[in-house]
C-alpha cells in the first residue's frame, strides 16, 4: 500500500480509521457529503508543482517563464492559483479564453495556441492584448496579419515548428513529428518567417515547438532544441530575425502507477537549460527568454477520483469485476490510450490486498474499464474507490454518455474542502434543447 500512496497526492496519508486522507480530509467522508463520482484536488500539491517547475528551471537559467496548458484542465478555481503563483496560461479556445477572462487572469501571460483559430478566437486575442499568438500555419498568419492590422493592436507572435522529432510516446500524443497536424515543418518554415517579418502589423519575437506527451526522456527535447536553435540561426542570417523567445512546449512525464515512475523536473531542467545554453554559444545568439508550457505535470498528481463500488460479478477462472457509478464518461483515458492507473479502497486501506480484480466503469461499452487486474482487499458494496493521478485530461474529456451527469469538484487543503463546481443536475442535461 505504501508504494501506491506515492502516487496520491503529497498530502496523502492513512488516518488511524484505516482510511484514506488528502489535504487533511477523510476522502470517505467527502464522497458522503458530495456525493461520487467525486473528483478531489489538493491545493498543497497543485501549489508545489508551481513552485517546482519555476524554482527548478529559474534556478538555472533566470529567465524562464513558466506557462500552464490549460488543455489538462481547467477552471476558475485553478486559475486564481495559478496567477497567484505567478504561472502564465496557455489556452487554446475562446472557451478556456472566457475562462481566464472570468478571474481577470493577467492577458500579458496569456497565449494562444491552436492549429485551427476561428477568426473569433483571433479577435479576441487581439481585443484582449494577450501576451502571445502561437501561429500555427501559412494561413493562419496571413489571417492574423489582416485582423491585426485592421484592428491597429501589432500583437507579439511565435511560429509553432514541428522538428521531425519522436518524443518516444504513444502515436495519439506525439506532435513533433513531420507529419504531425500541429505546426509548420521545420524545412518549410523559411517562408512562414519571412512572411511573418514582412508584415508591419505582426511582431515575431520567437520560435514555439511541442513534441508530444508523457515523456520520460530528455533527449528529444535536447533535439527539438538543437534542431530548432539550428533553424534560427539560420534564419538570422538570411532575414535578420532576433530569436527573442525560445518556446519548447511541455509534455513532462508524470508517474501513473507505482512501478512506473517519472524523472524529477530537475534532471528536464538541467537537460533543457545546457542544451539552450551551449547551442547558443556555439551558434553566437543571444540567449532568448525560455518558456516551458507544463499541464499534465502541474495538475495531474493533483487530483484523485473517488467512486463508489456497485454491483461485485465473479466469473470463476477468468475475472471478478468490481463496477463502480462512473467509468469513461469521466476518465476515457483507459479506453482511448490504454492507460493505467492505481487504485485503493479508500475505507479499509490497512487490509490485506487478497483478490485480483478489474474496476468497470456503468457505461454501455465492453471497453469502459478503469483499472484492469488489480490486487486490493475483498471489495463490498458501497465501498469507495480511489483512483489517483486523475487531475489531468480526465475531466476535460469528460461527456455525458448515457446521458451521466458530470461530476462535482473539490479542492482540499488544510482539512478543509469547498465545491469549485457543482454536479450536474438533469435539467442542466436538458437545458440546451428545443423541443
Amino acid at each position: 500500500m505504501t508504494n501506491r500512496l506515492l502516487t496520491f497526492p503529497l498530502t496523502a496519508e492513512i488516518n488511524e480509521r484505516g482510511r484514506l486522507v488528502i489535504g487533511g480530509c477523510d476522502v470517505v467522508g467527502l464522497a458522503d457529503e458530495y456525493g461520487t463520482p467525486l473528483y478531489v484536488f489538493d491545493d498543497f500539491t497543485l501549489r508545489s508543482q508551481c513552485r517546482q517547475f519555476k524554482t527548478d528551471f529559474s534556478q538555472r537559467y533566470a529567465d524562464t517563464t513558466v506557462i500552464y496548458a490549460s488543455k489538462a484542465f481547467l477552471s476558475g478555481a485553478l486559475a486564481n492559483i495559478l496567477k497567484e503563483e505567478g504561472l502564465g496560461l496557455d489556452v487554446i479556445s475562446a472557451g478556456e479564453l472566457a475562462i481566464a477572462e472570468s478571474v481577470d487572469f493577467p492577458m500579458d501571460m496569456v497565449y494562444l495556441h491552436g492549429n485551427n483559430k476561428s477568426v473569433e478566437e483571433l479577435g479576441l486575442a487581439l481585443k484582449y492584448h494577450i501576451g502571445r499568438i502561437v501561429v500555427d500555419s501559412l494561413d493562419e498568419l496571413d489571417t492574423l496579419a489582416q485582423m491585426a492590422e485592421e484592428t491597429g493592436h501589432i500583437p507579439d507572435i511565435l511560429l509553432r515548428l514541428t522538428p521531425g522529432v519522436d518524443a518516444h510516446t504513444h502515436e495519439h500524443i506525439t506532435t513533433g513529428v513531420a507529419g504531425s497536424k500541429f505546426g509548420i515543418p521545420l524545412f518549410a518554415a523559411g517562408e512562414a518567417v519571412e512572411k511573418a517579418m514582412s508584415a508591419a502589423s505582426l511582431d515575431l519575437v520567437g520560435l514555439h515547438f511541442h513534441i508530444g506527451s508523457l515523456i520520460t526522456e530528455v533527449n528529444p527535447y535536447k533535439e527539438a532544441i538543437e534542431a530548432v536553435l539550428d533553424f534560427a540561426a539560420e534564419m538570422k542570417d538570411k532575414f535578420g530575425f532576433e530569436l527573442e523567445e525560445l518556446n519548447i512546449g511541455g509534455g513532462f512525464g508524470v508517474q501513473y502507477t507505482a512501478d512506473s515512475p517519472a524523472a524529477p523536473v530537475s534532471l528536464f531542467a538541467e537537460a533543457i537549460v545546457s542544451t539552450v545554453v551551449s547551442r547558443c554559444r556555439r551558434l553566437e545568439l543571444p540567449m532568448p527568454m525560455l518558456t516551458i508550457e507544463p499541464g499534465r505535470a502541474i495538475v495531474a498528481k493533483a487530483g484523485t477520483a473517488l467512486y463508489r463500488a456497485g454491483v461485485i460479478k465473479d466469473i470463476p477462472g477468468i475475472r471478478k469485476y468490481v463496477s463502480v457509478d462512473g467509468g469513461m464518461a469521466d476518465n476515457i483515458r483507459p479506453a482511448l490510450y490504454d492507460a493505467r492507473y492505481e487504485a485503493v479502497v479508500a475505507n479499509r486501506m490497512l487490509e490485506k490486498e487478497t483478490e485480483q480484480v478489474t474496476i468497470a466503469g456503468r457505461f454501455c461499452e465492453s471497453g469502459d474499464i478503469l483499472v484492469k487486474d488489480i490486487d486490493l482487499p475483498p471489495v463490498k458494496r458501497d465501498d469507495v474507490i480511489a483512483v489517483p493521478v486523475c487531475g489531468a485530461y480526465c475531466l476535460p474529456l469528460q461527456s455525458n454518455y448515457n446521458a451521466s451527469l458530470k461530476p462535482a469538484i473539490v479542492m482540499v487543503s488544510d482539512g478543509k474542502s469547498r465545491l469549485i463546481r457543482r454536479r450536474e443536475t438533469y435539467e442542466d442535461l436538458t437545458r440546451c434543447d428545443l423541443v
